[in-house]
Formats: structure tokens, sequence, C-alpha cells
């Protein structure tokens, strides 16, 4: 193995000088400063597969029968010993490199965002203040690759907020949920808020179109007296509520039901990684409806939790989502960067207990402002001036991910923004 050795005044030059040499595919082994620039040790892509594949056979041959000793016989290094000591000093030497490789791409990660921090500090300053709001980085390098340049600061962070906006589809007073009528489940996680729900669009509906013209339904028989307290709303509203427990009931129920002009269906709350989320929806497939389904997110949730909602609960496919306990979320970001990431169309904010009165439509404008307030330096996850160009160099290929929902995401900015 024969590696070598450049110089030069910068990393980005020795790493030119390298490629210039062995090709975009050369490994580096090594990299350190030195006096007037930097040291870097790499091994051409031939020295390098040539080292990966240094494993050498390792098919056991046929011992054979040792002659008889008058005294004990020495201890042999027999051949399959000797390839599978050769097999790991290889593996671990790839493995060295693979890590090396990884701690230099880091390091030049940072030192190419301090560059970009010094050129462009108001980027700078709005990454950081959106991960501190709680949107994740995929969301935020989205939304600054966007960003026009030469802005001050205030006013960058006005154009971020309306960008936001923008692409936070929420429902009017034209097609709420209330105004369209139609067959709606509530579904969500345990302790997301689907009961409470349900007796604020109920109360919303009895007020706007009597209750007469609605119907209440509960799939919650899992638990003991699971379905008592939507019992409890029916009655003040004066709607009958009825429990099914399979599919066949359900369509049983939507067929006496088709003349209602809405159906609530309050779902049973059951873990994101529970197989009854599976069950649960071909339940809501086969009642011979048109059952539209609504996510229910609690604002409280972390974003990987939120994104685990959405993946358990089929979000691309829901009609729709509604946040609540946003009275008891620090950020309401996170879950906002949720729901513009999916694409979902938001129809309500549900803001505490009360029925009907916790329960408001969705206002762009004000979500993000309220989002992007700034909050307390004091606070041990707030990101400081010098923590961020760390974790920013964690942030290079973010958006590029495939699995990353974001993918699908199109930020559109308006003429209104210029």
């Amino acid at each position: 193995m024969k590696a070598r050795t450049f110089f030069a005044s910068t990393s980005r030059e020795a790493l030119r000088r390298v490629k210039e040499a062995l090709g975009a595919d050369a490994v580096i082994l090594a990299n350190r400063p030195v006096d007037g620039g930097v040291e870097m040790v790499a091994l051409g892509p031939e020295e390098a597969a040539r080292l990966s594949s240094m494993v050498p056979d390792s098919t056991p041959t046929q011992p054979q029968p040792p002659a008889a000793p008058a005294r004990p016989a020495p201890v042999m290094l027999t051949q399959p010993t000797i390839a599978c000591a050769g097999g790991a000093m290889a593996q671990s030497v790839v493995a060295e490199i693979k890590t090396l490789r990884g701690m230099l791409e880091e390091q030049l990660a940072t030192l190419s965002w301090g560059d970009a921090g010094r050129r462009d500090p108001t980027k700078t300053r709005l990454l950081r203040a959106l991960l501190d709001s709680g949107f994740s980085p995929a969301l935020g390098r989205r939304v600054l690759d966007k960003l026009p340049s030469g802005r001050e600061f205030e006013q960058a962070l006005k154009w971020v907020q309306t960008a936001l906006a923008l692409n936070l589809r929420a429902a009017t007073e034209r097609d709420t949920l209330v105004e369209q009528g139609g067959v709606y489940a509530l579904v969500g996680p345990t302790g997301v808020g689907k009961t409470t729900t349900a007796a604020k669009l109920a109360a919303r509906c009895v007020v706007k179109h009597g209750a007469d013209k609605l119907a209440l339904l509960t799939t919650d028989t899992y638990r003991i007296g699971g379905h008592e307290q939507l019992r409890i709303y029916g009655r003040l509203l004066g709607v009958t509520v009825q429990a099914v427990k399979d599919a066949q009931d359900l369509r049983v129920a939507l067929h006496e039901l088709r003349g209602k002009r809405m159906v609530l269906i309050d779902t049973a709350g059951v873990g994101q990684r529970d197989q009854l989320v599976a069950e649960q929806e071909m339940m809501l497939k086969g009642g011979g409806a048109d059952v539209q389904r609504i996510l229910l997110l609690n604002a409280t949730c972390s974003g990987s939790t939120l994104d685990d909602v959405g993946r358990a609960f089929h979000a691309e496919t829901a009609h729709g989502c509604i946040i609540t306990k946003v009275d008891e979320a620090m950020h309401i970001g996170v879950v906002l960067d949720a729901v513009i990431r999916r694409g979902l169309k938001l129809h309500y904010i549900a803001n505490g207990q009360k029925v009907p009165e916790d329960l408001h439509l969705a206002d762009p404008q004000q979500l993000l402002q309220s989002a992007l307030r700034p909050g307390s330096d004091n606070s041990p996850f707030a990101l400081s001036e010098e923590q961020l160009p760390y974790v920013a160099a964690g942030l290079a290929g973010v958006g590029g991910a495939a699995t990353s929902p974001v993918n699908a995401l199109r930020m559109r900015s308006g003429g209104s923004l210029g």
C-alpha cells in the first residue's frame, strides 16, 4: 500500500490537488494542519480497492496427519487462522479509512458553513431562529434556499414567515367540515384528544344545522367505558351515540344514517405502532360509505414522533388534519413543520378542553407569527452562535434524502414577497 502526501495552504486547495493527482475516487487517510497550511495523506482508488480485497482465500485445507511426536508438538498457525487474521485486519483498516473520511467531510462542511455564515449572516440567524422554533432542518434549508439575497434580518424573517404561511394549507369558512358535511372519522394515537374534538365539532354542527342533522358513532369498544364520555356529550347535545365493533356494524349504521348531513366517528385511541391501527383502517374502508379520515396531531409531540404518527396513519391519504393541545405546547413550529412537509390541509386548531369554544379555524399568518416569536435564550435547547456551525455542518445534505417527505414540497413564494 503506497500512500501519497499533499501539502497546500487550505483544505480546499489540498483536496483539489488530491483529485487532480489521484482522481475523484481517492480515499483520504489523514488530514492535519501543519506550518504554512494543511497536510493530507491519500490513497488512489486502485490502492484502496486492493486494500479492500486483501482477504485471503479462507477455504480450509485438509490437515496432514502429524507424525507421532516424542514430546508435545509445537502449536502451529493453520491456513484458516491466518486467513481470519488477515481478513479481520483488512476490515479494520477499511473501517478506519471510512471513519477518517467521515471526520474530514464533517470538518470541511463545518468550514464551508462558517464561510457561508460570514458571507450571509442573515441566513445564519434565520436558520438558528427556525431550528429554535421547532422547524426541521429539511424545511429550514428548503426555505432559505429560496430566500432572496440582500435583505436585513427583520425583512428576511417576514419573508420566511409569509413563505411558510403560503405553504400551510388551511380551511376557510366556506370549506370547513361542518359547512361541507360528510362522514368523518377522527383518527390518531391515544391521548391526542379525539373524543373532545368530536364533541366540539358536534356542537358546532348542532348550532349550525340542528341536532337532527348529526350522528355520532364510536369504535372505542376496547377500553372499559371508552365510549361513555362521548355518550355524555351526545346527551347534552340531544344526539344519539351508537357503538360499532366491526366493519359490518359500521356498514349497517352508515346505511341507516345516510340522510344525516354529518356523521362523526370517534375511533379508539391506539399507539401508532400498534397492529390495531391497520385493523382500524380496514374497518373504516369496509364501512361501505365514503369515510374521510381526519388525522389529529398533538402539538406537544416531537418532530420524529409526529413523523412516525404520519407514517402509521397514512397521512398522505387523509382528508386533512386538526392540531390539538396547542395551549400545552411550548413551540408549535414542530407540528406546523409536519403539516407543511406532508402537505396536509389544516382544518382546525384546538387549544383547550372547553366545548365548543376551544376550536378555531387556522390562520396561517397568525400561526407562523406565533411560531417564529423569539423564545428564551436560557433554554438548554436553544442553539448558541458557537454551536450553530457544528449543527449546521450536518445539514449539508439535508433536503436531498430520498426518504424525506420534504422532497415533494415545492415552496411557494408568491408575488407579495418581493
